[in-house]
């Protein structure tokens, strides 16, 4: 073979294997904990893109790695990360518009529900522009049933007994169980089974799936199991300049790929998470307590439309149509 062609083979076989390495695309993603129901979205949205990509597209799934959780979407702004997961009601000030998903007793009764509400939510101007402060662009949910309150110590046999109970709550549900006479705290997930144990706090308000993640059922003596306040909006995030910077068919695997990892999410959370919750209370002895429905309805009465207003409020004050996202979000509820 002549210089002039080994050169030729040389240069061409090198700039084949450069042109495919340019072709590989790899995003990292924040979540925090461990593997869970909680997480299976992203997991399986993982899945879906490296199949469907032939490989080409990969999202590394870090727990911790990259950013505490309460700064994720931080990490999200400055692109220190390509996606990442957070939930509102851990930093209402920096994502206003969907704390409306998390009011009290809004009346959502599934997870489908839950997921379809919150995509409808998603896609609303108000929601867009304060998700664009963060340079951050809402992909999906990861929809979780109503929280109940797992916790040590003496049982509270009806309502008046969560007085003073010092409660892990965040969100809407913070301020029910506040109306309720508790005293909610703040704290990310990770530590609240060292603030139970050490005694900072008497009971958590989880889903069924954070209370056997986080270990509450380790300690707990006692859960509720219809109290319902509602629950907390946590959706997967992408970065606007990095999803924007996809070619055409690693964006179609990516945005394609939602509606089946919702699917799966749901079907696994629906199957396994409450199950593994029921085990653990059998397992465990773990006190089972349900309220008087009246009391509840009553509560519900009583706290709903006030938070509701204060809310609404909040939101018009800061220059958010508050109104008109609250009522989008009860039309949707109610099926109009």
């Amino acid at each position: 073979m002549s210089r002039a062609l080994l050169k030729t083979t040389v240069l061409a076989t090198l700039a084949f294997f450069v042109a495919g390495e340019a072709m590989a695309v790899e995003w990292n993603v924040s979540l925090w904990g461990k593997r869970r129901a909680f997480t299976e979205n992203t997991e399986k949205l993982a899945e879906l893109v490296k199949e469907k990509t032939n490989g080409e597209f990969t999202l590394n799934i870090s727990y911790g790695g990259l950013s505490k959780n309460k700064e994720n979407l931080d990490g999200i702004s400055f692109g220190a990360f390509e996606m990442a997961q957070f939930c509102a009601g851990y930093h209402p000030d920096k994502n206003p518009t969907l704390t409306v998903l998390e009011l009290p007793f809004l009346g959502v009764d599934s997870l489908r529900q839950e997921t379809d509400l919150s995509m409808a939510v998603y896609a609303q101007p108000a929601v867009i522009k304060d998700m664009d402060r963060w340079n951050a662009v809402l992909l999906m949910p990861s929809p979780m049933p109503q929280y109940n309150l797992a916790g040590v110590g003496e049982a509270p046999t009806n309502l008046k007994g969560l007085d003073g109970l010092r409660v892990r709550a965040v969100g809407g549900i913070g301020e029910a169980l506040k109306a309720l006479g508790a005293v909610p705290t703040s704290m990310t997930a990770t530590d609240v089974y060292n603030a139970m144990e050490s005694g900072v706090i008497d009971a958590a308000a989880f889903a069924p799936h954070a209370h056997v993640a986080f270990r509450v059922t380790d300690i707990a003596d006692w859960w509720t199991t219809n109290l319902n306040p509602g629950t907390v909006n946590c959706p997967v995030v992408a970065n606007k300049d990095a999803l924007n910077a996809l070619s055409p068919e690693h964006r179609e695997a990516l945005l394609s790929s939602i509606p089946e990892a919702l699917d799966y999410y749901i079907e696994n959370y629906n199957n396994k998470a409450q199950a593994a919750m029921d085990a653990k209370i059998a397992e465990r002895g773990i006190k089972k307590v349900t309220f008087d429905k009246e009391a509840i309805a009553e509560a519900k009465t009583k706290i709903a439309e006030p938070a509701a207003e204060a809310w609404i409020k909040e939101m018009e004050a800061k220059g958010i149509p508050g109104q008109e996202l609250y009522d989008f979000v009860k039309a949707k509820i109610d099926g109009n």
